[in-house]
């Protein structure tokens, strides 16, 4: 069984709030059943915390639920949280709900982006046999073609192939050079 709930409080207070998290920990591991608990928060400075505790059973949880230290424990937050949502899940079901919304923070640090000189020798490297390639084809397939018109129809067939296709790749194979 498995328990979502969605609680507020002031950030100011999430000390506070950690500190009444991990109490409420520290409490159910003694109950028979426990299988675990976790927390997060969409963001730093949020409101919100999403907090999620599991025991094996329905026995296990109403025990829990029943008990004193859990009563103790919630009384000891009141006027500090507030819970907008309570969930229970009995299984797996959940797992293959269609997600409402998407919003996935990384908290890692990026990379830093190659020096632009770097950036310009991967660019000229793709540009210049596509470049030529393409010149070569329309000499052939359009000689006597206008210079605005040849350079207009050049660019709006390379400009696809270099961003989403030639690119990529080569960036993707420079890899190793580039963030050296």
């Amino acid at each position: 069984m498995t328990v979502s709930i969605v609680r507020h409080i002031d950030p100011g207070h999430a000390e506070e709030m950690l500190a009444w998290v991990h109490a409420g920990s520290a409490l159910a591991e003694r109950f028979n059943g426990f299988l675990g608990t976790g927390w997060v928060r969409p963001r730093t400075g949020s409101d919100e915390w999403h907090m999620l505790y599991r025991f094996a059973d329905a026995g296990s949880l109403a025990a829990w639920e029943a008990s004193g230290p859990r009563a103790w424990w919630l009384g000891s937050a009141q006027g500090l949280v507030d819970v907008s949502q309570i969930e229970r899940r009995t299984g797996i079901e959940g797992w293959f709900d269609t997600p409402v919304e998407h919003d996935v923070q990384d908290l890692r640090t990026p990379p830093a982006a190659p020096p632009r000189w770097k950036q310009a020798v991967v660019i000229w490297l793709t540009f210049f046999p596509l470049s030529l390639a393409a010149a070569a084809l329309l000499r052939q397939a359009a000689p006597d073609l206008d210079l605005v018109v040849r350079t207009l129809t050049t660019t709006l067939v390379m400009t696809p192939i270099m961003t989403y296709l030639a690119l990529p790749r080569m960036t993707k194979w420079l890899g190793w050079w580039l963030h050296r």
